[in-house]
C-alpha cells in the first residue's frame, strides 16, 4: 500500500537518552545495560555530550520532549543526570514546557535525589515496580520490596513531581488475577498519574530465557498464553475501574497524563536518540548506534537503517493507540485515498468485537489488542 508523506520535518522532535548502567541485570532484561566500572560512567557521560555537540547547527533543533531510558538513568546519580540535560539545552532549542522524563530504580533515589532533579528541570518520573507481589518480584530478580516503589513516588511528589509513573509486567511466574489487582492497587494507592504494563517476554539471551528452555514454563509457574490474554483483559478493565484510561497497548493514564515522548514513537513523529544501542528518526531517515559501550565511547558512527514514514509504518505505530487510525490526520499526512483502502479491509472484522469501525476511524478493541500484529499485517496488506 503506497501513500506518499507530507510530514513537516521542522515539527519540534523528541530527545531519548540511553543510559545503560544497572547495579544489577534482572533476569528477563535483554536490553542494552551493564554493571559499571572504573570510570566508564564519567567517559560515557562524554561520549553522550559529543554526539549531541554533532547536532548544533545555527537554528537549533527544536525538541519538547527528552527522555532518559536505560538501563536505570537514576543509578548515575541526580549530579550527572542534570549536567547532561543542561548540556542538551546548550545544543537543542528545548521548549520551556518541555516533558522530561527520567526512569528511576527506587533504590537508587535516596537523599534530595528527586528536589535535584525538580532544580535541573525535568518534571516526569517513571519506576519500576513490575509487581508487587514478593514471590513474582523474586522470581524475575527484583532485589527491593515494593513498598521501596511506593515510598520512591511519595518522596518524588514530596519534591514536586505531579507525573509519575510506574511499570507492570503481566504473565509473571506465579501471577494470576488476584495478585494482579493487588499491584495495580498498589498503583493506585501510591498516587500516580501513569502506568505502563506489559506482557512479559522470554528473550533470547537472558538468564530467564535459558532457565525457560532447560526447566519449561509449568516449572517455572508461568501462566500459559490463555491466563497471559485473561491477565491482559483484566488489567485493562480494572486499571480503567482505577481511573487509569487505555491510550495504548500497554499505556494507561490518569486524565492529561500520557506519556508525550513516547506518543511521537506512535504518532511516527521525528526524534534523536542519544548514547549507545539509542535509535533514532529524523530528517526522514532511520539510524541506530553501536550496542557496544566501548566502541560507542571511542566515537563510533550511527549504523543507517534506510528512510522512515512511509504509510505502512504509520499504520502499524497508530493502531497501537487506542484513539488508532484518524482518517483526516491520515489524510493530512498522506494525501487521499489510503484511510479508505484500509477502511475497506478493516470491514470484514465487523461484528469480531476486534476492531472499532466508523467512516471516520478505525482502532482495535481491548480484545484486538492481543492479536494486533495479525491484524495490522492484514491491514496494511
Amino acid at each position: 500500500m503506497r501513500c506518499s508523506s507530507s510530514m513537516n520535518s521542522k515539527d519540534k522532535k523528541g530527545i531519548y537518552v540511553h543510559i545503560p548502567f544497572c547495579k544489577s541485570k534482572c533476569h528477563y532484561c535483554d536490553f542494552c545495560s551493564v554493571v559499571p566500572s572504573g570510570d566508564i560512567i564519567d567517559r560515557y557521560v562524554d561520549a553522550l555530550k559529543r554526539e549531541a555537540e554533532g547536532y548544533k547547527r545555527k537554528n537549533k533543533i527544536k525538541a519538547d520532549t527528552v527522555y532518559f531510558g536505560g538501563g536505570t538513568p537514576s543509578f548515575i546519580g541526580a549530579e550527572r543526570l542534570s549536567d547532561i540535560l543542561l548540556h542538551l539545552r546548550k545544543v537543542f532549542d528545548i521548549s520551556p514546557d518541555a516533558e522530561i522524563t527520567a526512569e528511576c530504580n527506587p533504590s537508587s533515589c535516596g537523599g534530595d535525589f528527586f528536589s535535584r532533579l525538580i532544580d535541573s528541570g525535568l518534571n516526569r518520573i517513571s519506576l519500576g515496580l513490575q509487581s508487587a507481589d514478593p514471590r513474582e518480584r523474586k522470581a524475575i530478580g527484583r532485589l527491593t520490596d515494593a513498598d521501596a516503589a511506593k515510598q520512591a513516588a511519595l518522596n518524588a511528589k514530596k519534591a514536586g513531581f505531579n507525573n509519575i509513573s510506574l511499570d507492570l509486567m503481566l504473565g509473571l511466574p506465579f501471577q494470576n488475577t488476584e495478585s494482579l489487582k493487588n499491584s495495580i492497587d498498589f498503583c493506585a494507592d501510591a498516587g500516580v498519574t501513569h502506568v505502563s504494563a506489559y506482557i512479559l517476554k522470554a528473550e533470547e539471551g537472558t538468564p530467564f530465557y535459558e532457565k525457560l528452555s532447560i526447566e519449561g514454563a509449568k516449572k517455572m509457574n508461568l501462566p500459559d498464553e490463555d491466563a497471559v490474554c485473561d491477565l491482559y483483559l483484566f488489567a485493562a478493565e480494572y486499571l480503567q475501574e482505577k481511573g487509569f484510561e487505555q491510550y495504548e497497548i500497554s499505556n494507561f493514564c490518569k486524565k492529561g497524563h500520557i506519556s508525550r515522548h513516547n506518543y511521537k514513537y506512535w504518532n511516527l513523529d521525528e526524534y534523536i536518540g542519544l548514547g549507545v544501542s539509542a535509535h533514532s528518526f529524523f530528517e526522514g531517515k532511520r539510524f541506530f548506534n553501536t550496542r557496544d559501550i566501548d566502541e560507542y565511547i571511542k566515537g563510533s558512527k550511527p549504523i543507517p537503517d534506510g528512510s522512515g514514514g512511509d504509510f505502512e509504518e504509520y499504520l502499524m505505530l497508530r493502531l497501537r493507540l487506542a484513539e488508532g487510525l484518524i482518517r483526516h490526520d491520515t489524510e493530512r499526512r498522506f494525501g487521499k485515498g489510503c484511510f479508505e483502502k484500509v477502511l475497506d479491509k478493516a470491514k470484514k472484522y465487523k461484528g469480531t468485537n476486534l476492531l472499532n469501525i466508523s467512516e471516520d476511524s478505525i482502532s482495535l478493541t481491548k480484545q484486538g489488542f492481543l492479536v494486533s500484529n495479525t491484524i495490522i499485517a492484514e491491514l496494511s496488506s
